[in-house]
């Protein structure tokens, strides 16, 4: 099986090399490249191809959540994590929205870190439980919630069931394999859902179907 092809982004460099030895002994993985800022990042993206990124938020000259914008711009199926020492509200939203698809603290051990790499990595979310409760609550809140005063949308049956899948965390391949469709079709209903609410993602969709009771109706 084709090791997980791994680029990390920190302009603090105790902490990267911590990191490289931490991936080093995951055998699963292969680190292709680190950079020590965002457009560093961005220059080796294009250059090596990873499957997964790790990325510090805060770096200089360019920081993880510009970073993370461009590269799902330019690379929407490369899997991104933010790495850092801060569980703060803006800064889960900035990232999860600018597309990073798992936040872990960077006080992480080998086991969940390599359980976060795999799902993003499958095209699934990962945050670790101190960001889960924290996005939760947020949600409950209302203070991650970009569909306020939008004009309720409908949705098909097989969007509800599409959107249900998201929520339990499927990706586009488990999607079509439970639904007899295509990857290309999952793909084709996610657009829509997310041109319907203004989502920008999958985690968009995510928070719309919570806010909305979609997930158990």
């Amino acid at each position: 099986m084709d090791k997980i092809k791994i680029i990390i982004a920190d302009d603090h460099e105790i902490f990267l090399s911590g990191l490289k030895l931490l991936i080093a002994e995951l055998q699963e993985l292969q680190l292709v490249g680190e950079a020590a800022n965002g457009r560093e990042l961005i220059q080796l993206v294009n250059d090596k191809n990873p499957d997964v990124i790790i990325t510090d938020i805060k770096m200089p000259v360019m920081d993880g959540i510009e970073a993370t914008r461009q590269i799902k711009q330019m690379h929407p199926g490369i899997g991104i994590i933010a790495l850092s020492m801060f569980n703060e509200d803006d800064l889960v939203i900035d990232m999860l929205e600018a597309g990073a698809r798992g936040y872990v603290l960077k006080n992480t051990n080998k086991k969940e870190l390599s359980t976060a790499i795999k799902s993003v990595r499958e095209g699934s979310f990962y945050y670790c439980t101190a960001t889960s409760e924290k996005l939760m609550q947020m949600i409950a809140d209302s203070k991650f919630n970009p569909f306020k005063d939008k004009i309720k949308p409908k949705f098909s049956t097989r969007e509800r069931e599409v959107i249900k899948l998201i929520c339990q965390e499927y990706s586009n391949k488990e999607m079509a394999a439970a639904l007899n469709l295509s990857i290309r079709t999952i793909e084709s209903y996610k657009e829509n859902i997310q041109q319907k609410i203004g989502a920008k993602n999958a985690i968009g969709i995510a928070v719309y179907a919570l806010k909305h009771n979609l997930v158990n109706n």
